[in-house]
């Protein structure tokens, strides 16, 4: 098998785990939590003597908030189960270079504008019906139109021509740089037409529940609440894989719980560990576990407070820019989540080779932002309140949106804002609200992905102005930022596409329809047993048919 890339295949440079966690120019306690994530990075790479050994079942820790299991129609961390059930015309290695997958080889035209992919001939779904380049062409129609950034990552396709029942040949009506990147499972994962092709909605299918897909796993079982059981897929076209019999993803409410089963050996392994930063050192002591922060470069995690320009106050650029001078962000990163994450400051992850520098950093201003107000027209009151606003925050990222909410409301609270946070009782029910437009700001946090073409832009264009989470929610809309982000997502020149994004990264940090905080740092905590967990780019969001557990 073989690949031809006519283009460089990603724009990011081939990974080094430390370039995460610079320690250059940042406070002590910043370097730190650099030392101890390249500790950990050390400690991350499970090896045996023995060959990969066959059989045992992985227990994985999951969070609440499962919606269904359909990867084409969604998007989020709970989405990531979803890529062992639907196998994707390619995956990435660990330089973020495309490898085959579904599709064995592929040509791309010199213009850029073609590429033609040719699937395995073997490959058949989970009820044994044969995959063909019409439920490649099916597959991606529905991705377009259904997910939330279906149309930021295929706007540019105009149609899949299927010359054949193995090859599927994708048109493009303009250069597409991120396409080779969109197609790995998780972002377009090859859903079989028909099961999915039946008339009903997808994003409301029955079949989400109990999917049929091509990827190592087969869904056996959902109890919703509790756990969601997937078996080996014997008929897997990767011979001699998956290694596991089966996988067994355990659904705990709260972080606390997921963290005491691993450690008590009920469970095997938590990706996107939701532990307090300053549990981590603890944990990496336990002789039992490995912690890891390696495997979530493709993800380029960014947190912000998020506010809804539709209606009043929000809807003010003075008050928003109130809200940003009024948070000191070195004493949020640094000392409420003791240096381990790093400051953000624009809507691009820094390990981005599209990430400008020099953006407005709003340092904390208390009086600039109390003068804001006034000029907005919210003077204070008899109590020295100005205005009451509702704050939203989510049930993921408990340290940093979590304490973030609770540290913004005492900030406002000095420039005469009173805020009452609002915690939902379940991540659907927070989604529901955010993607309704039912809200004034909420805490919020979204993957940049490997190219701004998939993981940005769905959250500025107009166009994408939908009743879907992690769309463009906030209901922004510039027609310059449009042109910019429609200009550098159709050009393979990289210091055209730099320029643009700078650009664009200026005008956000002025316009402020998200205020950026931190970057996320994941973790992983597996338990000693478990080998070759996937540490490249995406990290638990890819097939697991390589990891085996050493029992």
């Amino acid at each position: 098998m073989h690949d031809t890339l006519m283009h460089p295949p990603a724009p990011r440079p081939p990974r080094a785990r430390p370039a995460r966690f610079p320690a250059t120019s940042v406070p002590r306690s910043f370097a730190r939590a650099t030392i101890f994530c390249l500790a950990l990075a050390a400690l991350a790479a499970p090896t045996s003597a023995t060959e990969p050994g066959r059989g045992g079942t992985l227990v994985v820790a999951g969070g609440a908030g499962l919606r269904h299991l359909n990867p084409a129609v969604q998007s989020g961390a709970h989405t990531g189960l979803g890529v062992q059930l639907f196998a994707g015309l390619v995956r990435v290695d660990d330089g973020f270079r495309p490898r085959p997958y579904l599709a064995e080889r592929w040509e791309i035209s010199g213009d850029g504008l073609s590429y033609a992919f040719h699937l395995v001939p073997d490959a058949r779904f989970h009820d044994g019906t044969p995959i063909t380049a019409e439920d490649v062409a099916f597959s991606l129609a529905v991705v377009k139109e259904h997910h939330p950034f279906g149309i930021a990552m295929f706007d540019a396709v105009e149609r899949v021509d299927t010359p054949d029942p193995h090859t599927a040949v994708i048109r493009l009506s303009r250069p597409h740089p991120a396409l080779m990147q969109s197609l790995v499972p998780l972002l377009m994962p090859v859903i079989p037409k028909h099961v999915f092709g039946d008339g009903r909605d997808p994003k409301t299918h029955p079949m989400n529940a109990a999917p049929v897909g091509s990827g190592p796993f087969r869904f056996k079982e959902w109890a919703r609440g509790r756990h969601v059981i997937l078996e080996r897929n014997e008929d897997f076209f990767i011979e001699g894989r998956p290694f596991l019999d089966r996988i067994v993803v355990k659904f705990f409410n709260l972080p606390s719980v997921r963290m005491l089963a691993l450690e008590k050996g009920e469970v095997d392994y938590y990706p996107f560990a939701g532990v307090r930063f300053r549990d981590v050192a603890s944990i990496a002591d336990n002789p039992d576990l490995r912690v890891s922060t390696g495997g979530y470069e493709a993800l380029g995690p960014v947190n912000y407070v998020e506010f809804n320009l539709r209606k009043p106050p929000f809807d003010d650029l003075r008050v928003r820019r109130a809200v940003a001078y009024a948070i000191d962000q070195d004493f949020l990163v640094n000392t409420l989540h003791g240096g381990l994450p790093r400051p953000g400051y624009g809507p691009l992850h820094h390990s981005s080779p599209f990430h400008a520098d020099g953006l407005n950093r709003y340092a904390v201003d208390l009086e600039r932002a109390a003068t804001l107000l006034d000029e907005a027209g919210y003077e204070p009151d008899a109590d020295g309140v100005r205005l009451r606003v509702v704050l939203d925050y989510p049930p993921f990222h408990a340290d940093s949106l979590g304490t973030g909410a609770n540290y913004i409301k005492s900030q406002l609270k000095k420039v005469g804002v009173a805020v009452r946070l609002r915690a939902p009782a379940d991540l659907p029910s927070w989604a529901q609200r955010i993607g309704s437009w039912d809200y004034q700001f909420t805490m919020n946090s979204h993957w940049t992905y490997p190219d701004p073409v998939i993981g940005v832009h769905r959250i500025y264009l107009c166009g994408n102005i939908r009743k879907t989470i992690w769309s463009n929610t906030q209901g922004y809309c510039n027609e310059r930022v449009d042109a910019l982000l429609g200009e550098a997502g159709s050009t393979l020149d990289v210091a055209r596409r730099k320029a643009l994004y700078g650009e664009f990264q200026r005008i956000v940090s002025e316009e402020l329809p998200l205020y950026f905080i931190n970057e996320e740092p994941y973790v992983t905590v597996s338990h000693r047993t478990v080998m070759d967990p996937p540490e490249t780019v995406w990290g638990a969001m890819q097939p697991l048919d390589r990891l085996w557990l050493d029992r």
